[in-house]
């Protein structure tokens, strides 16, 4: 498939859904259950932040009979970026073709997984995207819409990125674009993570796509945001949208 600029694009591969989780145990079955029925072939890669309310081990219990899902034991909580360099170490050692963020408490939901790995087909990366024609939120507070709405807005400005949901969490990535945006020295964090991502991908050329999603708040347990997630945000967004424009200046490397 190509991406009518006359590009092909091979075969995907096998899918990993990675999905990080810190005290999910209220979210994780249920999650699991969603992603193995919306799509049957698919394995699940649960990274687990040792868990004080022991999603860990009920993650341990639903590999049991079941060896499409594999649980990913870290030692601590130490974010969300952290956990997903973690589980895209594991899924490209282990030979996956197709390696997929999703959230943990639904707000992701996996019956759209399909629309996202059909674009991936003519795609290096694919975005869940809210904010593009046909994308929406439920039950979201408005103060926490406008902060997702500025942030991706102020990011795609300062980093002269396309992408109208540079924030989002629910992707699709080919191995081929993952090995080539540099991980290993990523230090990012929370939304700050998602925007370095991006912006990586833009700056190595990858055609990027943006799918429609509905994202619904969780009913279940506490929200992973705080302050100093979008303090963190703010400032890496800042500082790489300066360095970059010096960088256009000196001629130096954007990253």
């Amino acid at each position: 498939m190509n991406d009518g600029g006359g590009r092909q694009f091979g075969p995907l591969g096998t899918t990993l859904v990675i999905i990080p989780t810190y005290n999910e145990a209220e979210n994780i079955k249920a999650i699991v259950d969603r992603v193995r029925a919306a799509v049957p072939e698919a394995h699940v890669l649960v990274a687990d932040d040792n868990s004080p309310d022991g999603t860990g081990k009920l993650a341990d219990e639903m590999t049991v009979g079941d060896d499409h899902v594999h649980v990913l034991h870290r030692k601590g909580k130490e974010g969300l970026g952290a956990a997903y360099l973690a589980g895209f170490r594991w899924g490209l050692e282990q030979g996956y073709g197709v390696l997929v963020e999703m959230d943990a408490d639904g707000s992701h939901q996996p019956e759209e997984l399909p629309r996202l790995l059909t674009a991936l087909k003519g795609a290096d990366l694919v975005l869940g995207s809210r904010w593009v024609p046909g994308g929406r939120v439920v039950n979201w507070p408005k103060h926490r819409e406008y902060i997702s709405r500025g942030g991706s807005l102020y990011s795609r400005v300062l980093l002269d990125v396309p992408m109208r949901d540079v924030t989002g969490g629910y992707r699709a990535f080919r191995r081929e674009t993952l090995e080539g945006l540099g991980l290993s020295d990523v230090a990012s964090q929370g939304y700050c993570f998602q925007v370095d991502l991006a912006r990586r991908a833009v700056r190595a050329g990858y055609h990027v796509v943006e799918v429609p999603i509905t994202f619904v708040e969780r009913e279940l347990g506490d929200s992973k945001m705080s302050r100093d997630i979008l303090v963190e945000a703010l400032w890496r967004v800042t500082t790489w949208g300066i360095g970059e424009r010096a960088g256009r200046i000196f001629g130096r490397k954007p990253f």
